[in-house]
């Protein structure tokens, strides 16, 4: 079996450094041939130096230099900016493409990777919710797969292995319900940047960990799954399971249910979609039936976390609202984790944002860019405000 050459792209967050830790375990499978970041060139350099890739992009033109010094006795090859990151996803000089990039900023190296017929291990959900009609129509196009990395989704995925024709009746996605599940608005009102960040079972990037406490992160996950699955709005379903070992369940048109299960371990989805179809021996910690535990379920309070009723409405509407959405969630993430808005202001924000910019039922790509523009800008002057 040859080496897999696996392009990272955003190889210093969460996930990028979990999967250089799954390549790290399997060198007789895989590389690290592309390795991207946004600012931290500090962590870049030293995976650079580690892992010998040969192309490495830092996002942020002022580190360009650093970054060039640093490897300059290398012969990696290094670039800067964001047009280079849609350079580097249009090279040749990787086999798969792990879409780690935070947000928006993903989508476009993630179109061009597909272009070139490159398969997608996709941990950027934010692609789906703005754009999934038209990347998955490509995808199909191309026939390249796009293999889900989040733990949900890989779940999904793996209950419908060997399922091909067998009807799905729904899915129904997991979540913890975050650090502030039970609580009520009294109490959220006065929640603050450093507990916001504290999630009882993952361990993730601060965007993500934000949109788990608002439960946003599950509503972007709907919308991701609609693409991903071919479903209907109607078919998705969300449960809130505090201990998150069943990470997501299909039922099926006879009222079968199949469940992904294990502990919360964030290597194993990524190790499964880099090794697809193979299953690759680990030491992971196992689940153990055979101690005590309790599996619990409850449903959503849609009328506390109103940021997941907002997204189930985007979801069954369509059309831009996703983008827009997104778009207004990560400029309100944003602000909060800078301590200039308040937790429940992040609702706030995004509902007058969905009800502000102009809705486009068939958009096209460039009108999903314009979209995203003007949410932006609108959800930046709210800040201001």
């Amino acid at each position: 079996m040859s080496v897999k050459r696996i392009g990272i792209f955003g190889s210093t967050g969460s996930i990028g450094t979990q999967a250089l830790e799954v390549i790290t375990t399997y060198p007789e499978l895989f590389s690290a041939s592309v390795l991207t970041a946004q600012n931290n060139h500090e962590l870049l350099i030293k995976q650079a130096l580690q892992f010998k890739p040969e192309l490495v992009v830092i996002g942020d033109e002022n580190k360009y230099t650093l970054v060039k010094e640093a490897l300059a006795s290398t012969n990696i090859k290094v670039m800067a900016g964001e047009i280079a990151l849609e350079a580097a996803a249009g090279t040749d000089c990787y086999d798969m493409m792990l879409a780690a990039i935070v947000g928006y900023a993903g989508l476009k190296p993630t179109l061009k990777a597909i272009e070139l017929a490159k398969p997608i291990a996709l941990a950027n959900k934010e692609t789906l919710v703005v754009a999934g009609e038209i990347v998955m129509q490509m995808a199909v196009e191309k026939r390249i797969p796009i293999i889900p990395v989040d733990s949900e989704h890989s779940a999904i995925f793996q209950c419908l292995v060997g399922e091909g024709r067998n009807k799905i009746e729904e899915i129904i996605l997991t979540a913890s319900g975050g650090p502030f599940r039970g609580k009520k608005p009294n109490f959220l009102v006065n929640v603050k940047r450093d507990h916001a960040l504290q999630h009882p079972n993952w361990s993730m990037g601060a965007k993500i960990t934000i949109d788990s406490a608002t439960l946003m992160n599950k509503g972007l996950e709907m919308i991701e799954a609609k693409w991903l699955f071919n479903l209907k709005p109607e078919q998705i379903k969300v449960v809130i399971h505090p201990q998150s070992i069943i990470h997501s369940m299909v039922m099926f048109e006879d009222g079968s249910i199949k469940a992904q299960m294990g502990l919360p371990d964030m290597k194993l989805p990524i190790q499964y979609a880099l090794a697809f179809p193979q299953r690759l021996t680990n030491n992971f910690k196992r689940y153990d039936f055979r101690k005590p535990d309790t599996l619990t379920f409850e449903e959503p309070d849609l009328k506390t976390f109103r940021n997941l009723a907002i997204a189930i409405h985007a979801l069954e509407k369509g059309g831009n609202l996703p983008c827009i959405l997104n778009a207004a969630n990560e400029i309100a993430v944003f602000a909060f984790l800078k301590n200039r808005i308040g937790f429940l202001d992040i609702t706030e924000m995004v509902e007058r944002t969905v009800n502000k910019i102009p809705f486009i039922e068939k958009p096209t790509l460039e009108e999903l860019f314009i979209s995203d523009g003007e949410a932006r800008n609108y959800a930046a002057s709210l800040v201001e405000m």
